[in-house]
């Protein structure tokens, strides 16, 4: 998995430089939908297949951080708007929690949208809208990192909303004289429209056999 950028260092006001901690905790921040999309457009995979605990793991695992906590966030829909699909993300999300993941969601609306897979084949497909995901995330990197419970905060996004939440954690680095990085990790392969980390992260891509190397193996459908 190539590094996408150079690591970013929020350096302090004061005149020490805060250290780079040896061990790096490091809480990892998943938006289902988007890493779903992001899968569907590198890899072709239909469905969320991902372990979220798992893929956290092996991400951290390659970076030698210390995972301290993995937390998920995902739109679902009503039984009225689309019963198959949130009984799938009923059971999965029990599945998601006894894992020790913690699990926030919000009301998941649908629309018709069509994407070229690799093979050139064109899939239609009903995706999701949801609102409110993008600023819980953001909350809660900010939070934590008020708190001091994590030095590396990585999030599974790609979306742009969270760059603000990157100049959050410069006032707070500067602030408590602490080193922090905050990072974006997402699939990446030629076929991925969007090439983008969030701005003012560290981007890392996840290629195919790692993010297949992190499949759920139950069918929650």
């Amino acid at each position: 998995m190539p590094k996408g950028r150079a690591g970013l260092f929020f350096p302090a006001t004061s005149a020490l430089n805060p250290l780079e901690p040896a061990v790096k905790r490091t809480a990892v921040f998943v938006d289902g939908q988007n890493l779903f999309h992001a899968a569907r457009e590198a890899f072709g995979h239909r469905h969320p297949n991902y372990d979220v605990r798992a893929l956290a793991i092996r991400l951290c695992q390659w970076r030698a951080w210390r995972l301290v906590q993995t937390r998920f966030y995902t739109g679902v829909p009503t039984r009225a708007d689309n019963l198959g699909w949130h009984r799938f993300w009923e059971a999965k999300l029990r599945a998601i929690s006894r894992q020790g993941v913690q699990v926030y969601t919000r009301p998941l609306r649908f629309r018709r949208r069509t994407v070229k897979l690799p093979d050139g084949t064109v899939y239609g497909f009903r995706t999701g809208e949801e609102k409110g995901i993008d600023v819980r995330i953001a909350l809660d990197i900010v939070r934590m990192a008020h708190r001091g419970e994590y030095d590396v905060g990585l999030v599974l996004s790609q979306d742009q909303d969270l760059s603000e939440a990157a100049d959050e954690i410069r006032v707070i680095a500067s602030e408590q004289n602490r080193w922090i990085k905050l990072a974006c990790a997402f699939p990446l392969s030629r076929t991925s429209p969007n090439r983008r980390g969030i701005d003012k992260t560290d981007w890392i891509s996840i290629d195919r056999a790692t993010y297949d190397s992190c499949l759920d193996r139950r069918d929650y459908r």
